[in-house]
Order: structure tokens, then sequence, then C-alpha cells
């Protein structure tokens, strides 16, 4: 470090320090600290200036937006500093491009002397370590590429073992209190989880869930978690229909961790891009299971039929499911009126539709109600020839309730366990007051008897309606009840539709080919 500086009272001097992560493991001797000690030396020696001293704790090399480093620069711009003085080239920045720019372009034109201790780089004098900066550039970003790389085979090893690496978990689930790395179910938010999944399989769209939600005033993710929001917005703290879809195919709730959906493009970036679904790291049973991978899959089948439909305008039973026999594409729907001046549904073909002048396909032109009534009859007649209540067991009466006719007494099991959650939460959250003294013994004992007897009332009403009532007699007739009332009701059940149905395709002639998930049920009519 032989420096000499000729004229000091003509410089005002910018101290600036960095520091990284990746720097403590260096030692001492890279601390903030340190580089005080030495920059505050050089500038009593040398008699200079010092406007301030900038110092970015914690911040890569990589990254020019720092926010002191941008402080530096903004009093640069405005005439305040005309000298910045790092330890090391390093300290100024690791990649060599933007570190090129700022030596050889920015401080040039702002008329500013760089100086770098010890590398005995000066700009404002001429010597061989100025000549070979841009070397010194390079090896700096090469090490911070070094560093980069290390860091990510660490981080994707980690996914493989099925280790949490993320910053927070998904909603529902929260850090093990003890393990690192690993995820507990989150007992305050899990009812929310579950019940969205009950909704979801009732037929309610993310829409109509999201709207419910909204309606009931239930936290978002991002409010329950307490997360600042950057920019408020109208919809600030509201569930969207997109946020639905997004928990509803989330495999993490199935017990599975899945981690590696995105990644940034390079180490100088912070952008990232999707991952294709064969590049996730997916690891199965690293935690409790929120939802039975039945219902996963099933609430994915409801999900995945409304991706076909590009109308966000009408719903209708058999929306998602209507193609065009001859072209394949999805059918438009067009709302039309009739002669009494009310509103009608038609399926056309969307690829007559665009290309009428070239002659491409045919209109295919019919009433949604005439389509969906021709398909919930057929449905009707394949599962009145599969069920037949006489050869139902008595023993089975209350899973078919629940499985395929009991839509109410579903909603009404999915509520008490919610409710019994919830209490047990409750309980939970009073024992831990206790413990910490938040709660008196009285005070407790008062609560606890009260909630508990809440609690064991609604646990008795989960087990009668869990479990069958009556003779057999009584049973059988109940069977052939469920039955009857399924069958009458099968056209307003969508989750039954889009288990039993693959695609409907419509024919020029009017002929509805009916394409069912078990092929020896296909049929056209």
């Amino acid at each position: 470090m032989y420096l000499e500086i000729s004229s000091p009272m003509d410089y005002h001097a910018a101290l600036y320090i960095r520091l990284s992560k990746e720097d403590e493991r260096e030692g001492p001797s890279e601390s903030v600290n340190n580089q005080r000690s030495l920059l505050n030396g050089f500038v009593q020696q040398h008699h200079l200036s010092v406007h301030d001293t900038y110092i970015d704790d914690g911040w890569s090399g990589t990254n020019f937006d720092r926010p002191n480093f941008q402080r530096m620069l903004a009093d640069i711009e405005a005439g305040k500093v005309n000298m910045v003085i790092t330890k090391d080239l390093s300290r100024l920045g690791r990649d060599y491009i933007l570190t090129g720019h700022y030596m050889e372009r920015y401080f040039p034109e702002h008329r500013v002397r760089y100086i770098s201790l010890l590398d005995g780089i000066d700009t404002g004098v001429d010597s061989t370590a100025n000549d070979i900066t841009p070397f010194r550039a390079i090896m700096n970003d090469m090490y911070a590429k070094d560093i980069s790389k290390k860091i990510s085979s660490v981080k994707h090893d980690k996914q493989r073992k099925g280790l949490f690496i993320g910053g927070k978990p998904v909603y529902g689930y929260k850090m093990h209190p003890a393990e690192k790395n690993r995820i507990v179910i989150d007992e305050d938010a899990a009812p929310t989880v579950r019940r969205i999944f009950a909704m979801a399989l009732e037929g309610m769209s993310c829409r109509q869930i999201a709207v419910q939600l909204n309606a009931e005033g239930v936290p978002t993710p991002a409010a329950y978690a307490g997360l600042p929001v950057a920019r408020p917005g109208p919809y600030t703290g509201l569930w969207s229909g997109e946020r639905i879809s997004d928990m509803l195919q989330n495999e993490t709730y199935t017990g599975s961790m899945v981690q590696g959906r995105t990644r940034k493009i390079s180490y100088k970036s912070k952008k990232c891009i999707k991952q294709d679904r064969r590049d996730w790291v997916v690891v199965e049973g690293t935690h409790e299971p929120l939802i039975d991978r039945e219902t996963f899959d099933r609430v994915g089948v409801l999900v995945s039929s409304r991706r076909h439909t590009r109308s966000r305008t009408y719903d209708f039973l058999l929306k998602g499911f209507i193609f065009c026999h001859e072209c394949g594409y999805p059918l438009a729907v067009l709302n039309r009126k009739n002669a009494a001046g009310e509103d009608q549904l038609y399926f056309v073909c969307r690829t007559y539709q665009r290309f009428t002048k070239a002659g491409a396909c045919t209109s295919h032109t019919i009433k949604e109600e005439t389509v969906t009534r021709a398909v919930v009859e057929k449905v009707r007649e394949i599962c009145g020839g599969c069920l037949q209540a006489d050869r139902l067991l008595p023993q089975a009466s209350r899973a078919v309730a629940k499985a395929i006719a009991g839509a109410d007494s579903e909603k009404e099991l999915n509520a008490l366990k919610g409710k019994i959650d919830s209490l047990t939460a409750h309980l939970d959250r009073m024992y831990m007051d206790k413990l910490g003294g938040i709660l008196d013994e009285a005070d407790f004992q008062r609560i606890y008897s009260k909630v508990k007897s809440d609690r064991a009332a609604l646990e008795q009403r989960l087990s009668q309606l869990d479990r069958p009532d009556g003779s057999p007699a009584e049973q059988a007739g109940l069977a052939k009840k469920l039955t009857e009332r399924f069958l009458e009701t099968a056209c307003a059940n969508r989750a039954l539709l889009v288990s039993l149905i693959e695609r409907v395709e419509l024919t020029a002639d009017k002929l509805i080919i009916v394409k069912f998930r078990f092929r020896q049920l296909e049929a056209d009519f």
C-alpha cells in the first residue's frame, strides 16, 4: 500500500465497506470493524476529508442494488463525493461486468477517483496495478460463482433428503419447534385447509371458494403469517381463485415435500423461472399429511375439468367437458334470447366460429340444456344399473350416504370435524397459557371444563353420524332411499360427473358421445 495523494484538500472521500455471509467464513480479517480501521488509518495518514462511511453488511458482491452503495452513488451524482476508497476490489463488487462498468465508465464520467488499498489500484495515477484490474475483477467473479455452486449443491442435497429449505412453510404447516428443516401441522390453520378441500369436493369452483372465505373474513395465508405488503392494493388481504387453485394442487398437503419449483437464472440475478414438473424435487412421507391421497386426487380431477373451458361468464353443469367431435376443440358457449325473451345458452364449434368463411368444420349449434339433459339421463341409467338397493349390505348404508348421496351429512361431518379440531387447538393454547402464567388455575379449570364438555358433545354427534342406526330392515330401507335420492339428484352432482365422465363430444349430426373414465360404460346417443 504505497499510494500517495498530492492534493488531499481537493477530495471528499467516501469510505465503502461491504461484508457478505460468505466473507464471514474467511475469518475476522474481512469484518466491518477491520475494514473501517484500515480505511480510517489511510485517510488520517493522507489528511483526507471524509464525507461519509457507507456500510452494506450481509450483502453479496454480485448484487449492486445494495442500499448504502446506491446512497453513495446518489451522493456522487449530487457532487458531494469525488473519491471512493475500499479495502480491496472485491468490496466494490464481484460481478466483473458491473465492476468494470463502475471503474472504467461511471467513476471517470463523474470525475471520481477510486482507490483499492490492498490491490494498489488508484485511478488517479498511471500504474501497472490499474492495468491488471480487469483480471482481478474476473477472479473475484469466479470466486462468487464457485461459492454459488457450492451453496446450490448443499441445497439440492437437502432437497433430495426431504429437508425443508424454504423461508416459510406452505399455509397449514409451520416449522418444527425442535428439529431444523422439518415442518409440522399448524393446528390453527389446518381446519381452513381441510375445509377448502371439502368445499372443492362439493363441486364449488376455486372462485366460489375464495368468495365464501372472503365473505366470512377468513385471513389469507399472507395475512395469517403477518407478511408485510410492499404495495397495498384494492385486493390486498383477499382470497383469490388462483390462490385456492394452487393450494388444491399442492402435494405438500399429502405428506410429500415438494421443492425446486423455481430456480434462479444465474448467481448474478434474483429473477427466478418456473421449472417443469418433471424437474421438481418430490420426496414422499416427510411429514404428517393434512389431506389423504384419495381426496387430493379427486379434487385434482375436479380442478382439471375446468381447464378446458374459456368461458368465465356462464356456469353450467358440464362446463369444461364439451368438445367438437370433428376438430377436437372445446365448444364455445353463446347466450341468446329465445322467443319468450329469456336467456338461452347454446353450444357452437369454436373452429367454425373463427373460420366460417374458410369452411372449417360445421356449427354444431345445440342448446346447452338439451346436451345436459341427455348426458344426465345416461348417467342415471348407468348408475341405476350399477346401484341396486336390495343388494347393498346393511352395514354399508352409511358409506353410501357419505360417498354418493349424503351431501348434507357430509357437510355436517366436515363442519363437526373442523369445530372439534378448533376446540382441541383452543385447549392446547389454554394449557400453554397456564404454564406461562398467563392464566391462573381457577380460570383454567373453569374454561377447560366447559370447552372439554363442548368438544365431548360434538364428538358424540360425530360418532352418531358415522354409525348406522336401526334394524336391518330399517337399514335396507335407508339404502333404497339413498339410492333413489342419488338418482334423483345426479343432475346437480358435478363431483360425480367429473368422477365418471372424461369428456363429451358432439358430432355434426348432433350425436352426443359420452366418453366415460371406465371404458366399458362408453356410449353414444
